[in-house]
Formats: structure tokens, C-alpha cells, sequence
């Protein structure tokens, strides 16, 4: 979502008129779900993607016509067996397309845009909710834990609005009923992955997580392996003392810990550290040996066994990765399903402050 919304910023400079094409709800089995986004511009030209598939094909042609006639739209598909063979898909399921023509001259969704963009450099929970009015999406408005709502609402509108968003800010989009419905979709997470140790193998991960929209930070005691150019996608790189790591950072709840540097010592300091944090992910490179001589230790210091079970390692998943390349592939699959698990238990409570 990062990069489709700085490519969609800058093209909005252009002037380009587009459609906004957004899947709003799914079920079953469909090639992309709930917040998957394109825009389409004059002539078919794409940004982004909803799936691929006969269902994008059928949105590309859809929003040809909604970018003529400037109208916005929403659209089912029916993806049942009955219906299979007539438009190519073998998956099975139901999925509505929201279709939002965008003026190129559209000064308010300049400002969106540009809002989304500064959004991205904070560390921040943000959401977009968009009104669905008999179908037709309507102004976009902004929600971060930060600053709260983008655009002006009376004390009325916005209590209302409280009112029917109530629980709607969470790990997952959701379409709520009525008329108008609201489409409210995570933009962007908080938390910070914190990859400790420059070598070969963060080389590796780091641009991918990164791409994965991991925002990334790595932590380094050695200046020739803490610079940027190392980390393509980098969030920040940090040159530290790894004895003392809340000197320069504060892990949270929703953080991810790699541990990876160049010694068994350096990784023991970092893990004996980061324990102490509520970090919600911590993974630690290394041979079953290490470990099992790391939770000696540790438990000899005074950890327990709940602690030692916060731990994944050897990190990664297991697929027989050999490679710097492929641990990272490994590792970066670990990371995305309990990325997932975080996401599906992340709920909010009241999300305006009246």
C-alpha cells in the first residue's frame, strides 16, 4: 500500500484523472481480499492490482467506463462453480468492487493523498473510511490514533459517525450496512522490526521484509555494516552498543526483534535485553547447539520458561533454507504469518475522542 499511494501521489500531480478500484468484501475463495486497490487511468493503464485474473480484467474494462462517463459505482462478481467457466476463474466466491472516480483537479483528494504520504513517516495506526452512499463512494476521510479524524466534522456528524464505526477499527477491513455503508480499511501499522546485526543475511532480509511493508530498522555496533546503502527499503539503521539498546530505542507490544549479529555473545546481550521488552515477535538466528546452550544460560539468569517460549529459533520457517538468501525467504514467511496472527486479534475500542 506504501508504494501504490506515493506512485498514485505523484501521478495526481500530473493532473491524471483515474478510478479508484477497491475490493470492499469478499468471500470464499478469490485471488486477492477485503482492501487489495488499482487505479485505472485513460487508456487502461494500470497502477496496482486487485488479484489479476478475469475479475481484474472485468474491473479494467468497468472502470474505462466509470473514467468516460465520471461516475463512481459498485460492482458484485460471482465467482460460484455455476458461474466458473463464464468468466475463467476456478476459485469459487463473491467479491464486490468498488469503483471511485477521481478528478485529476480534485484539490481535497490532493490533500488526502499528501495526508497518507506524511502518515507513512510516523509511527502510527491509521485507517481509510470510505462512504458508500446508494453505492457510490463519497469524500474519503482519515482516521490515525495520532491526530484523529483528517477532515472537519461538527460535534454532531462526528458523534454520529463515532456511534456507527464503534469496533470498526481493527486488524481487517470492514463494510458495515446501511445507507451510506462505510468502508473502513487499515492504511497503515505501527511497530517497528528491529534486525539486529548487519551482516550477509540481513542484507538479505531486509530488503524483502522491507518491500513486505516490515518497517524495518537495523541496529548495528559496527559503522561498516550500519550503513543505509547496504539495506534497500531500509527504514533507518542505527550504530550502537548492543550492552545498551534502550539508549537508542523503546520496543513495544507490536515490534518485531531478528536477532542476527556476529557472535554468540553479541546476540546473548541483545536476547537477554529484548525478553525484558513486550516485543511481540522475537527470532534468533542459529544452530539447535546454540540454543540449547543459549536457554541454559538464560534460564540460569533468572528467565523462565514462559520467557523462553516468547522465543522463535531456530527463526524461520523450515525449508531446508541453506542460502543467506534463502534463511531470509525463511525467515521473512515466519514474520508474515505472525504478522497475520497479530493483525486478526488487533481490535480498537473508541476510535474518536467526543
Amino acid at each position: 500500500m506504501k508504494e501504490f499511494f506515493f506512485k498514485l501521489y505523484e501521478r495526481f500531480g500530473r493532473h491524471e484523472s483515474f478510478v479508484l478500484v477497491s475490493i470492499v468484501s469478499s468471500t470464499g475463495s478469490t485471488p486477492r481480499g477485503d482492501g487489495a486497490k488499482m487505479a485505472v487511468f485513460a487508456g487502461g493503464e494500470i497502477l496496482g492490482t486487485i488479484g489479476g485474473g478475469q475479475v481484474e480484467y472485468l474491473s479494467i474494462k468497468l472502470a474505462e467506463e466509470a473514467l468516460k462517463e465520471k461516475r463512481s459505482l459498485t460492482r458484485g462478481f460471482n465467482l460460484t462453480r455455476n458461474q466458473t467457466a463464464d468468466i475463467g476463474m476456478i476459485c469459487g466466491g463473491q467479491v464486490e468492487v468498488c469503483f471511485q472516480y477521481v478528478d485529476g483537479w480534485d484539490q481535497s483528494f490532493l490533500k488526502l493523498l499528501e495526508y497518507i504520504v506524511t502518515l507513512y513517516g510516523q509511527d502510527v495506526d491509521a485507517w481509510m473510511i470510505t462512504p458508500l452512499i446508494d453505492g457510490a463512494a463519497g469524500r474519503n476521510v482519515i482516521y490515525d490514533t495520532k491526530n484523529g479524524l483528517s477532515t472537519f466534522f461538527d460535534e454532531t456528524s462526528k458523534e454520529a459517525l463515532t456511534d456507527r464505526l464503534l469496533g470498526c477499527f481493527g486488524g481487517k477491513p470492514i463494510l458495515t450496512g446501511g445507507n451510506p455503508a462505510y468502508y473502513v480499511e487499515p492504511l497503515i501499522r505501527s511497530g517497528y522490526t528491529y534486525v539486529f546485526g548487519g551482516g550477509h543475511v540481513a542484507q538479505e532480509l531486509v530488503p524483502l521484509i522491507a518491500h513486505l511493508e516490515f518497517k524495518t530498522v537495523v541496529y548495528e555496533d559496527r559503522e561498516a555494516f550500519a550503513g543505509k546503502e547496504l539495506f534497500p527499503g531500509v527504514y533507518d539503521t542505527i550504530l550502537g552498543d548492543f550492552h545498551a539498546l534502550s539508549s537508542k530505542i523503546s520496543i513495544g507490544p507490536k515490534d518485531f526483534a531478528v536477532i542476527m549479529t556476529r557472535g554468540h555473545q553479541c546476540d546473548y546481550d541483545v536476547l537477554s535485553q529484548v525478553l525484558k521488552t513486550p516485543a511481540y515477535y522475537i527470532g534468533v538466528i542459529g544452530s539447535r547447539n546454540k540454543i540449547a546452550m543459549t536457554k541454559e544460560r538464560l534460564l540460569k539468569d533468572g528467565f523462565s520458561l514462559s520467557d523462553l517460549e516468547r522465543i522463535h529459533w531456530p527463526i524461520g520457517l523450515d525449508i531446508r533454507s541453506e542460502t543467506p538468501a534463502e534463511i531470509a525467504v525463511s525467515i521473512a514467511g515466519e514474520m508474515i504469518m505472525c504478522r497475520a496472527r497479530l493483525r486478526e486479534r488487533c481490535t480498537s475500542s473508541v476510535p474518536f475522542d467526543r
